[in-house]
């Protein structure tokens, strides 16, 4: 995650994204060790925006991200399944949204096949069609 820009919310609230925290301040927030998140930043688990003085910044999405951490850490899992698990988890979220997209697209093609029926043609029950072509039906 770098560093963002994101605009302050309607009611004035900074986006989940907004990078604002330092690492003493994250760390207290997620109930590490500062060093913790050095760790997890070193193992791929975290990847905290930076100033341009090279200073971590940590947004409200990363403190969540440390408690899914610690949650899993205090499971018994390892810092290994932990990152396979929330590479999984994002890459779930990834296909969710995309058939969620690939739904829609279907939906608005099976509409507009249906607008384009003939809507002149109405069917006909078989006992009234004449009896040269009720002989010819399968």
């Amino acid at each position: 995650m770098r560093l963002t820009s994101t605009a302050a919310g309607r009611d004035g609230e900074a986006s989940s994204t907004r990078a604002v925290y330092v690492i003493s301040v994250a760390a207290e927030l997620a109930g590490v060790h500062p060093q913790t998140l050095r760790i997890y930043e070193r193992k791929g688990l975290l990847d905290p925006a930076r100033t341009h003085g090279g200073i971590r910044r940590y947004s409200e999405a990363d403190i969540e991200q440390l408690r899914r951490i610690q949650d899993l850490t205090a499971a018994g899992i390892n810092l290994e399944g932990v990152r396979r698990i929330l590479a999984l988890e994002l890459q779930l979220e990834s296909l969710a949204a995309e058939l969620d997209r690939v739904r829609s697209e279907a939906r608005e093609a099976v509409l507009r096949t249906h607008q384009l029926y003939r809507r002149d043609l109405v069917p006909v029950k078989s006992n009234r069609l004449p009896a040269t072509w009720q002989g010819t039906r399968r």
